[in-house]
């Protein structure tokens, strides 16, 4: 046990280490926020979460390096927060992800997404229109759907072609039309009206103009929590394998915890207290 102030040390020099370029990603965001709403949401998260894992780091490292038996019970009292806020997001985004999931197409490669097969907290979130207008604005500010854009010998790649790629959410939803609304293929950004059906809302919302597309398409909102999902699914993954490591470090702490402890109290390490501060009386 007396090694585990070493480890402990190690450990968050190595997590110091992690939080440099997330602090220093969320700083370079926060100087280009005013280029598009999109990055204003992504600069605070990153620099609090720099600015914690860097703290409660450098905490755990002094309190281990100098046996403070302070600075240990502040990173231990940190750490536990922080183990509770990242299983409590774990959690969060497996609820809020659960439903939803795209749509075969007949004679598609593709699929297509419908705002119906999504419900919850993150499908209010997107529909609010003060969250979308950013959102969109992000999406167009990315110019996802002018990078579909492919030729075949100076021309754009034929409608065939286009059917059989394998398009993701947002370049499904937002960039074309929906199959049903019977819209004919000219380029992956312009379609002509042709036959099909007006029941779905978003026939009528399609517009060739390339700052308008579908972007207030249910279908682009319905591709935009696709994504999400696909993506929080996978930072769950990550998350799941951090609170692993969290909660080995914290456990670890916690004995170079003790450990401080048993050094501030004079303890030999094979002695225990009460054998020390209790010695027996009887002699024979």
């Amino acid at each position: 046990m007396r090694n585990s102030n070493h480890l402990i040390g190690v450990l968050n020099f190595l997590t110091f280490l992690l939080s440099i370029p997330i602090l220093g990603g969320g700083i370079w965001l926060s100087t280009r926020a005013n280029n598009t709403d999109c990055l204003k949401f992504l600069q605070w998260p990153l620099i609090v979460i720099g600015i914690c894992i860097l703290v409660v780091s450098l905490t755990g490292f002094a309190g281990a390096c100098y046996r403070n038996t302070v600075l240990m019970w502040l990173y231990l009292f940190a750490m536990f927060f922080i183990i509770a806020a990242l299983l409590g997001f774990i959690i969060f985004a497996y609820v809020v992800t659960d439903k939803g999931s795209g749509r075969k197409v007949p004679s598609r490669t593709y699929s297509e997404y419908y705002l119906n097969d999504y419900s919850g907290w993150l499908r209010d979130r997107v529909m609010d229109d003060s969250y979308w207008s950013k959102i969109s604005s992000c999406i167009r500010d990315s110019k996802a759907c002018r990078k579909m854009a492919r030729t075949v010998g100076g021309a754009p790649e034929p409608a065939e072609t286009f059917y059989r790629r394998n398009l993701n959410p947002l370049e499904s939803g937002c960039c074309k039309p929906p199959t049903e609304c019977g819209y004919v293929y000219n380029n992956e950004t312009y379609w002509t009206y042709g036959v099909g059906t007006t029941s779905n809302p978003d026939c009528s919302k399609w517009n060739n103009n390339q700052e308008g597309l579908c972007y207030s398409c249910d279908s682009c909102k319905a591709g935009v929590l696709a994504s999400l999902k696909k993506s929080w699914r996978k930072v769950s993954v990550i998350n799941i394998v951090v609170l692993v490591i969290l909660v080995i470090t914290y456990v670890i702490g916690c004995a170079a915890f003790r450990n401080n402890r048993r050094i501030d109290n004079d303890e030999p390490y094979s002695e225990t207290r009460m054998t020390k501060e209790q010695p027996s009386r009887l002699h024979l």
